[in-house]
């Protein structure tokens, strides 16, 4: 009987190793059998996926250096999602680790459904290089750099050194330990009980006046100043000891 080529190969190579070629050859074939009826499922929702993935990384890169993004796909027995425009439903958090992403389908959009996903970022984070103490104004020189994925790091994990530097540490922070934004402060320009001086600035007109603050303040804040013995009211800081009420 003529021999496959199949078979005068195997012929060189143990009985147990055959045996296994013969039922990884098996599983291939029956894999190959059942793909086309799997792809024919998934093939609606390749649209809605592809634009889910795309939005994610777009939300994502600028991060890391890699993206990595594992999207759970719909049921097939949903309907197709027609015009799919995706949207985080957490607006106030970065899209890091386990990720719920909304869609809206349909010409008018009134039909929404979710997808979940995976999202892992490679990419660098900020870490105290030496211990520093409660109070301290923080320098370049006390900043380190390590490399991770980001999604198992803390929300509040600062990832440029320009957010932190010149900040104050509201405690301290020990060597190695990853930076995080409750860690630190901006600068107080105005305490509490300072005699400040607060401007009133409108189009034709720039008057100032003296009070006392009820309260710190760093750049950008609202103060509380009081005036006399009973006129408070609420002003921004622009500089060290001085304030300003916009018109």
């Amino acid at each position: 009987m003529r021999q496959s080529p199949l078979s005068s190969v195997l012929g060189y190579v143990s009985i147990p190793l055959r045996r296994w070629i013969y039922r990884l050859l098996a599983v291939s074939v029956a894999a190959l059998a059942v793909l086309p009826f799997a792809n024919a499922s998934d093939t609606k929702h390749d649209v809605l996926m592809e634009t889910v993935h795309q939005f994610l990384y777009q939300e994502t890169q600028a991060l890391g250096d890699e993206v990595v993004i594992n999207l759970r796909p719909p049921s097939p027995h949903l309907s197709v999602c027609t015009n799919p425009d995706p949207f985080l439903t957490n607006q106030n958090e970065t899209p890091l680790g386990r990720v719920s992403v909304g869609v809206r389908c349909g010409t008018d959009s009134q039909q929404v459904r979710y997808l979940q996903a995976e999202v892992d970022v490679i990419g660098s984070y900020m870490v105290a290089a030496v211990d520093i103490e409660r109070g301290r104004q923080i320098t370049p020189d006390m900043l380190g750099e390590k490399t991770g994925n980001l999604s198992d790091l803390s929300s509040r994990a600062i990832t440029q050194a320009d957010d932190i530097v010149g900040k104050v540490a509201r405690q301290p922070i020990a060597r190695g330990m990853t930076i995080q934004s409750h860690f630190i402060q901006a600068p107080l320009l105005v305490e509490r009980g300072q005699r400040v001086k607060v401007i009133a600035e409108g189009d034709s007109f720039r008057v100032s006046r003296e009070g006392e603050a009820l309260n710190n303040g760093a750049m950008g804040e609202e103060v509380r100043v009081r005036f006399g013995s009973r006129e408070v009211m609420s002003a921004r800081v622009v500089e060290r000891g001085t304030l300003m009420v916009d018109f």
